[in-house]
C-alpha cells in the first residue's frame, strides 16, 4: 500500500475549509470541543474503536470540560496526508453524536 503522500499547503488549506473548529498547527490539525466529561470518555472509546478500524489515530487529551483532539500521519514522518482529514470528519460526527445532555 506505501506510505501516504503529504499534502501541499494549499490542500491543506482547501481541505481546512470544510472543517470547521479543526485549526493547523505546523505538521498537525488540532481542535477543542467543550464537552462534558463523561461524554467525552465515551467519545474517546468510539474515536479509539473506529480509529483501530482504519489503522489511523488521533492524539487525545481528556480534560473536565473539553476533549482535544491532534492529528498527524505518523507512519509518514508527521506530516498531512488525506487520512488525517478523514479522521477528522469521523471525530467531529463521533463528538457530535455524543453531545447530548443528560435527563436528570
Amino acid at each position: 500500500m506505501g506510505v501516504p503522500k503529504p499534502l501541499t499547503d494549499e490542500e491543506i488549506t482547501t481541505a481546512l475549509t470544510g472543517l470547521p473548529g479543526w485549526e493547523r498547527t505546523g505538521d498537525e490539525i488540532t481542535r477543542t470541543y467543550p464537552i462534558r466529561y463523561h461524554a467525552a470518555v465515551a467519545a474517546i472509546v468510539t474515536i479509539a474503536d473506529r480509529s483501530r478500524r482504519i489503522q489511523h489515530h488521533a492524539d487525545l487529551d481528556l480534560r473536565i470540560d473539553s476533549l482535544r483532539a491532534t492529528i498527524t500521519t505518523h507512519d509518514a514522518g508527521h506530516v498531512l496526508t488525506r487520512a488525517d482529514f478523514d479522521l477528522a470528519h469521523r471525530i467531529d460526527a463521533i463528538v457530535s453524536a455524543h453531545q447530548s445532555l443528560p435527563l436528570d
